[in-house]
């Protein structure tokens, strides 16, 4: 009965696939009287989970605790389907909240196991707690119920997990964006520092990244070092490591910087260890995001028509990579529309009653391709004509103009619109097209 399970459970895995779960009532519809429902409650080290029926009759005795670990979770699947067996049911689906990271490798199991994985909203798990007890607190026993309760109701999603090349770049994207953040930080301590003991050194070189820069405060890292060593000093450090075209006059201009600054003279070996670990910090972060992007790239470049987006103008790598790193496989998108409402971008309306209040944007979606679709929005209006002539359009149009910001999210998914249709049918990008659906030439 075990493998007949894990068969049965294959099947409705597959089924999900290829069914469309749009709206509440077809997921519902989805949950049919074989399938048993399970909320697991996830933690860093222990799990609970509460069965049940989809009418919500509850299966399981009590919670049942499993840790996170493999065994752990065969034990949680042995439960699983030994109380399917014992109800006869022929599926199992089993939600959860996708807080943090402890879900991932659970969730990963689940679906390799052939069970049916589904995510709830944490928001919407905080907002049911109260229903049966009139009580917001969070406990073990509470927490599997309302979770598998917001399944049963149709208020879950079938989360999509990458694989393949599409788990490499968004796992890639993921350590770039993080790399990126270390860097920034790291320059931001830079900056502090040199304001601290050596702010002249920005009237010499205007950054503190100066190749031949760095290679004096390297040696001489304070302008008290630089004065020991003399201006023979500095360019002796420059010949060593054979600079060409950095000459005597320069040389003299950080050597009076150096004599005259109002830097902070103390705790003087504490500072000079600082900037070698933070010039450490830069080589080694500047390092990590190039190697990242070099091996991204390769693998980016095996998606199909990734190319042909980087001919439009305004569009970068780094918005081609993000974009794919959180869409994945794109083939799996219905269509636009879809795609602008897995962004976040969904227009909701305020209204009700006689009450018609401004519509707006869900942010219910993926928070990065919604940061990713407004610094592409901002790059095509400033480097592309076609995507400009549409923003003036509607920022100046006579009937209902909009605000900036109201013009950029507007821009940000007619440009997910031609990513989606270039990434789907191969279609090269035709600027005249796309904007003579909105752009009308004026009566003559």
């Amino acid at each position: 009965m075990k493998n007949n399970t894990e068969k049965q459970n294959k099947s409705a895995n597959t089924k999900v696939g290829t069914e469309e779960l749009r709206d509440q009532n077809s997921k519902i519809a989805f949950i049919t009287d074989d399938m048993m429902v399970i909320g697991v409650d996830v933690g860093s080290e222990n799990h609970y989970a509460r069965a049940f029926t989809n009418r919500k009759i509850e299966l399981s005795s009590k919670p049942f605790k499993f840790t996170n670990t493999k065994d752990g979770f065969e034990a949680f699947k042995a439960w699983a389907e030994d109380l399917a067996k014992r109800n006869g049911m022929k599926f199992i689906i089993v939600a959860l909240e996708p807080t943090g990271h402890y879900w991932m490798n659970l969730g990963t199991y689940i679906k390799d196991s052939g069970m049916i994985l589904a995510q709830v909203n944490p928001a919407a798990v905080k907002k049911s707690k109260e229903l049966d007890d009139n009580d917001p607190s969070k406990n073990d026993r509470k927490d599997p119920k309302v979770i598998a309760g917001l399944a049963s109701d149709g208020r879950y999603c079938l989360p999509y997990i990458p694989e393949g090349v599409y788990a490499e770049i968004r796992e890639l994207s993921n350590q770039r964006i993080r790399a990126v953040e270390e860097l920034t930080r790291t320059k931001n301590r830079v900056a502090r520092w040199f304001s601290i003991y050596f702010p002249e050194y920005l009237d010499v070189y205007g950054n503190v990244y100066n190749v031949t820069g760095t290679m004096i405060l390297k040696k001489y890292p304070l302008p008290q070092d630089i004065v020991a060593a003399g201006i023979d000093g500095i360019l002796k450090v420059w010949s060593d490591n054979k600079v060409r075209g950095t000459g005597r006059r320069r040389a003299e201009k950080l050597y009076e910087a150096a004599k005259n600054s109002i830097g902070r003279k103390e705790a003087s070996k504490s500072a000079r260890m600082e900037l070698m670990d933070l010039l450490n910090d830069l080589e080694t972060y500047e390092s990590r995001v190039d190697r990242i992007m070099e091996e991204v790239t390769d693998l980016l470049w095996q998606i199909p028509n990734t190319r042909e987006l980087l001919n439009i103008s305004g569009v970068g790598t780094i918005s081609v990579l993000t974009f794919v790193a959180e869409v994945g496989d794109i083939s799996r998108i219905k269509d636009a529309k879809a795609l602008q409402k897995l962004a976040g971008l969904a227009i909701v309306a305020d209204s009700s009653g006689k009450h018609n209040g401004e519509s707006g944007i869900s942010y219910r979606g993926r928070k990065r391709l919604r940061w990713c679709v407004y610094q592409l929005a901002i790059s095509l209006i400033s480097r592309n004509r076609d995507f400009a002539a549409i923003h003036a359009y509607y920022t100046t149009r006579a009937e209902n103009p909009l605000k900036k910001m109201q013009s950029l999210i507007a821009v940000g998914c007619k440009a997910m619109r031609v990513f989606y249709k270039i990434l789907t049918t191969g279609t090269p990008y035709d600027g005249h097209k796309m904007t003579s659906d909105i752009i009308r030439p004026a009566a003559a």
